[in-house]
């Protein structure tokens, strides 16, 4: 065991250390389990059980950070909205994050979210109240909570429809590009 982990350790970081060796293997596209991680992290194979049951557990810690860095993403240089390309601009933000994390961004969305996981749950329910805002910033006399729902669910797709190969792109910026008309065209109906 290394003595940087065993500081570390006593200092109470072993799940934070935890954390970012399986966030590592994740978005290297390695396969992890709990013994990887202790490996990776310098510890034990016993010692990532202190903090998490099993891989499931492991894996909603994650998807939390992942939720927390997304929405980090949403609001880096963002002022409050108050048009509808603001909206569309978050959309680009939520794209652009799945294709630069897409291990992550999968592990986020293609589980369903651990109820038992207080700290999921907040993360997720976070990025719902700052879409719903957004939503009844711009458009005061709607119905927010729906409108959020659906311009989240456009946003998702489109970012899926990249990752998937299904939308085909040149560069970051055409990408870009057709995120924004795609949620302008949309918000244009409503």
């Amino acid at each position: 065991m290394s003595t940087s982990t065993k500081s570390a350790y006593h200092h109470g970081d072993l799940r934070a250390s935890l954390l970012e060796a399986a966030m590592g293997l994740l978005e290297a596209g390695e396969p992890f389990s709990l013994r990887a991680i202790a490996r990776e992290a310098g510890v034990s194979p016993t010692a990532p059980y202190r903090h998490f049951t099993d891989r499931d557990a492991l894996e909603s810690a994650l998807a939390a950070q992942g939720l927390r860095d997304l929405k980090a993403d949403l609001l880096n240089g963002r002022s409050m909205l108050t048009q509808p390309t603001d909206l569309a601009d978050f959309a680009v933000a939520y794209v652009e994050f799945g294709l630069r994390r897409p291990e992550l961004f999968r592990l986020m969305f293609n589980n369903a979210c651990d109820e038992g996981n207080a700290d999921r749950v907040q993360a997720a329910e976070d990025i719902r109240e700052l879409l719903r805002i957004g939503m009844a910033t711009v458009y005061p006399d709607s119905d927010a909570e729906n409108l959020a729902t659906g311009g989240w669910a456009l946003a998702h797709g489109l970012a899926y429809l990249f990752l998937d190969g299904k939308l085909p792109a040149e560069s970051n910026e055409e990408i870009a590009e057709r995120v924004h008309a795609a949620f302008s065209a949309v918000l244009a109906v409503h």
